[in-house]
């Protein structure tokens, strides 16, 4: 039987729902793991529960859209070699950016987490 596309986007989803969802398992100093599309939109995003999130829904947005802007552009320059992950470190939290196909990962980690290279490893695995 053939699958509709409407049909292996839902699959999809849910995947990236689950693979979200097995992240944040990974240690509670993540606080949110999700995937979005080449346009910087949210297709899955979950945050660890009883959490605040730390940016308004607007700046969620614009955060998006740089990051899938970012990695359009390094995505034709193969000088360096493949990406990756793209690591942001701030004050408050670390931003771990993955991509697989034509997907991105966008998880934020406390900055106190001591063993991020562990947790980046487990990540990576997960996807």
């Amino acid at each position: 039987m053939v699958k509709t596309p409407s049909e292996k986007w839902k699959k999809n989803i849910l995947k990236y729902k689950k693979q979200c969802q097995t992240i944040l398992g990974i240690s509670n100093n993540i606080r949110y793991a999700g995937v979005i599309n080449n346009y910087g939109r949210t297709l899955v995003g979950v945050m660890q529960p009883n959490l605040k999130p730390l940016l308004k829904s607007e700046d969620v947005k614009h955060e998006f859209f740089v990051t899938s802007t970012l990695l359009s552009l390094r995505k034709n320059s193969n000088s360096y070699g493949k990406l990756d992950h793209i690591l942001l470190k701030h004050s408050k939290v670390n931003i771990l950016i993955l991509q697989k196909n034509d997907i991105t990962f966008y998880i934020s980690i406390n900055s106190k987490e001591k063993s991020l290279e562990k947790i980046i490893s487990s990540i990576k695995k997960t996807i």
